[in-house]
């Protein structure tokens, strides 16, 4: 199994020791339903082994941060999201709430309201997109 922590939330709920409910599982990622939703469908892609957040991403970790992103398409397959009013991104230290990297995967966004729409803006400083990470990631500037 991935390293883990024993006090991590995410790394819990990873291992079946507290609540959450997953929507999709496999060797590398576990996705679940986000405690306080911000709008219909909001799911957190994690990755089983413990990463703190997507600032914290090292070189070593580029073929699963691309799982990570990978699995959106299949979160939206079998979630029946449409992808054209659907957001992704991570927040970004330290406004980040959970110490486990984690992808939000929200949809529609027209059900948001507008404080959770600024919230979950990728366009912000404290929520960004993917390709942000990816290019950051790429050039090492985590």
């Amino acid at each position: 199994m991935a390293q883990q922590l024993t006090n991590c939330v995410f790394c819990k709920i990873i291992r079946d020791e507290e609540p959450g409910e997953k929507i999709y599982e496999d060797e590398d990622l576990t996705c679940i339903k986000d405690i306080n939703p911000v709008s219909t469908h909001h799911y957190l892609i994690l990755p089983k082994k413990h990463i703190r957040n997507a600032k914290t991403l090292q070189p070593e970790d580029s073929e699963l941060y691309d799982k990570i992103v990978a699995a959106v398409d299949i979160i939206s397959e079998k979630m029946n999201l449409d992808p054209g009013s659907t957001r992704t991104g991570f927040h970004w230290p330290p406004f980040n709430t959970v110490d486990h990297l984690h992808l939000h995967v929200i949809s529609p966004i027209e059900k948001m309201n507008a404080v959770r729409k600024m919230m979950f803006n990728p366009n912000m400083f404290w929520f960004v997109s993917t390709d942000y990470v990816k290019s950051r990631l790429e050039n090492c500037k985590l």
